[in-house]
């Protein structure tokens, strides 16, 4: 089954995310972040299995991130809250995502690729 692969092209992150996918021959699907972001369904099901806090999916060197002011709110906001703000604006989401459907990862580290999506 081809990944899903949630990116934004401008994004250096995901473009190296994408070169690993291309150089190891895994199949991907793409997704724009910004064009097509994840609904608030989709991200609290990402969330919910990728056993990571909330926080972890928000793109914190982003200009949203900072002109809204959510480096306290993220701390302390309830989980529903912190949901329907990821899915408002895809800028405001840490990319790439990757999943396969039971499996998550969030940004790119070579190292956990190589563990999760190199079959």
């Amino acid at each position: 089954m081809a990944l899903t692969f949630y990116w934004y092209p401008k994004c250096g992150t995901c473009r190296k995310a994408k070169k690993w996918f291309e150089d190891n021959g895994v199949e991907f699907n793409e997704v724009h972040i910004v064009d097509e972001p994840p609904t608030r369904e989709q991200l609290q099901d990402l969330y919910e299995k990728s056993g990571l806090e909330l926080k972890k999916f928000f793109n914190t060197s982003g200009k949203k991130y900072r002109e809204l002011g959510l480096k306290d709110k993220v701390k302390t906001a309830p989980e529903d809250e912190l949901l329907d703000l990821l899915a408002s604006d895809g800028m405001l989401i840490k990319r790439p995502i990757v999943t396969d459907g039971e499996h998550v990862t969030v940004g790119f580290k070579e190292e956990q690729f190589e563990q999760q999506w190199k079959k």
